[in-house]
């Protein structure tokens, strides 16, 4: 079993930047790929960004991408989204994922482990 918390969200002007962070513990992480979604309010969740374990290759929706880097530290079981010039729309939930299976694009969709979500705000 593999549980994972999320932590880093906040409230943040427009233009702004946060870090969240998602640190799994339970059994070897290491063998599993990670990911980043949202969930507005209404909405669905929506995938964002994922880095796979074998070489840490990265997904990223096209909504986020060169706004967003997500990294990993297999040594501190964490995965990380470094979120910058964030938009109003940019106002979730975000959930962390892990997976056995690869993601090979931005369909990628963990079915193993979820998170508990961490909220971000943007104001504009």
């Amino acid at each position: 079993q593999v549980q994972l918390v999320e932590s880093g969200g906040g409230l943040v002007q427009a233009g702004g930047s946060l870090r969240l962070s998602c640190v799994a513990s339970g059994r070897t992480f290491s063998n599993y790929n990670m990911g980043w979604f949202r969930q507005a309010p209404g909405k669905e969740r929506d995938f964002v960004a994922a880095i796979n374990w074998i070489g840490g290759r990265t997904y990223y929706a096209d909504y986020v991408k060169g706004r967003f880097t997500v990294s990993r530290d297999n040594a501190m079981n964490a995965v990380c989204l470094q979120m910058n010039n964030l938009q109003p729309e940019d106002t979730a939930v975000y959930y962390c994922g892990a997976d056995r299976a690869p993601a090979y694009s931005s369909n990628w969709r963990p079915n193993e482990y979820w998170g508990q979500g961490t909220r971000v705000t943007v104001s504009s």
